[in-house]
């Protein structure tokens, strides 16, 4: 029978047999106790098998997974089983996981009584977006005897649609709507000068700005009148994301690309959010999802839905398609937050030049990234010439970061050099900083 299996315990038992089976070549006496306790085991061992294969169905299984899953973060899958049978019994779940989540050892364990069902809830985190097929259960059930399994095969497949995180999304709004953010990492920061966008005329009162008297409005009225401005809204932003091969460098299970995908979904909520329009713009040799700067409602979704499928090039990126992309479909100043990877000075240097052409038009702010594997490295103390070693090629490629940032701002170009398990947070206080100084 293909579906069954010994356990450990028969053979335990074999081996008590055959000590005192050895015993009795000593003690005659024993031969005849041997010969009773292999009776019993074998007795023990059909009646085990006997009540195991009783039932045909005899455990019923449903999984339920959420349709939409968040990349990076712990997904619940619940498993439902019913106990067809009269007496407990101990279950082990092996699952036919996706093959993109590479986890081939996770089992589930159940002790259920006789005729009753049981709940388990289990998680697991995708590292990669796409569609995932959770396939076959496969169920191995013991008795109380536990002297043998029989295998049950629940065939159903069950999908789930990995999506950039909506879970981090949600968290991250609650933290910059939230009053008190400081001690979560968002940055309170004071406005200054005067926003411009004008929202009515209305009558002076103590304290206000005598600078935005309107003289006409007071000559009319006969009494002091000033202006009333509010923050600038429905703002052009776009979110640029390199898709090059510099971008696959993963960090924790997530390329470089799924982070920033990730944090341009919750970035785009926040600045939808405060009124602004919010576009994406995908490329590497060529162009990927293109969608204009909005702020519907249904705008994050579609974001959403053009994210979920793009994957990394392993082309080299071209800056110069990027910019007269940017010429013919990004018709007024905008925030551009690009989203790249720079880890040489010749790589930048190259394409620096069109990234000066860019910001002259709009305000570019260039995102690039740490690389924490390196600091780790560096970190580390030195016991002989070749930790030494490690040590001085960390420091350099630490320091040529640091140049590439100094190479940008002497250009007049806003630039974030930032951990990956960082760059949301850091991206969304660039913008909160651009619109307390009015800069967009």
């Amino acid at each position: 029978m293909k579906n069954l299996f010994l356990t450990n315990r028969p053979f335990y038992a074999l081996s008590i047999v055959i000590l005192v089976f050895i015993l009795s070549l000593n003690y005659p006496n024993l031969f005849a106790v041997s010969q009773i306790l292999l009776i019993v085991v074998l007795g023990f061992l059909v009646l085990d098998v006997f009540v195991l294969f009783s039932k045909r169905n005899p455990i019923k299984l449903s999984r339920v997974i959420a349709p939409i899953s968040n990349l990076g973060d712990e997904n619940k899958i619940e498993y439902r089983i019913l106990n067809a049978y009269n007496f407990p019994i101990k279950a082990k779940l092996f699952e036919e996981f996706p093959e993109e989540l590479q986890m081939r050892t996770h089992q589930a364990k159940f002790n259920i009584g006789g005729k009753t069902s049981l709940s388990q809830e289990h998680f697991f985190t995708p590292k990669e977006r796409g569609l995932f097929v959770f396939k076959n259960s496969n169920i191995f059930v013991r008795s109380m005897l536990g002297l043998v399994e029989r295998r049950l095969v629940i065939e159903h497949e069950t999908e789930t649609s990995v999506y950039p995180s909506i879970l981090q999304m949600k968290q991250y709004e609650l933290i910059v709507f939230n009053k008190s953010t400081q001690d979560r990492g968002i940055k309170k920061i004071r406005t200054l000068g005067h926003n411009n966008e004008f929202e009515q005329i209305k009558n002076y009162v103590q304290g206000d700005d005598f600078r935005r008297i309107n003289w006409k409005a007071t000559s009319r009225k006969n009494e002091l009148m000033i202006n009333q401005y509010q923050d600038e809204r429905s703002q052009s932003i776009y979110c640029l994301i390199d898709k090059g091969r510099s971008m696959k460098m993963p960090f924790e299970g997530l390329s470089l690309l799924d982070y920033a995908i990730n944090s341009t979904l919750a970035f785009s909520n926040i600045a939808i959010k405060k009124g602004d329009k919010v576009g994406v713009i995908s490329f590497s040799n060529k162009i990927g999802a293109s969608l204009p700067a909005d702020k519907s409602r249904h705008h994050l979704k579609k974001i959403s839905d053009n994210l979920f499928n793009q994957k990394t090039h392993f082309k080299e990126t071209d800056f110069e398609l990027l910019f007269y992309t940017l010429r013919n479909q990004v018709k007024t100043r905008s925030l551009l937050l690009l989203f790249t990877n720079f880890e040489s000075e010749y790589s930048l240097k190259r394409n620096l030049p069109i990234l000066r052409r860019i910001n002259q038009k709009h305000l570019l702010t260039v995102i690039f990234f740490e690389n924490t594997e390196i600091e780790e490295v560096f970190s580390e103390k030195a016991f002989n010439v070749n930790d030494i070693y490690y040590n001085t090629l960390a420091e350099k490629h630490i320091m040529d970061k640091r140049k590439l940032l100094i190479e940008l701002r002497n250009s007049g170009i806003q630039c974030i050099l930032s951990k990956p398990e960082e760059l949301t947070l850091n991206s969304i206080n660039k913008y909160l900083e651009f619109k307390s100084k009015g800069m967009i």
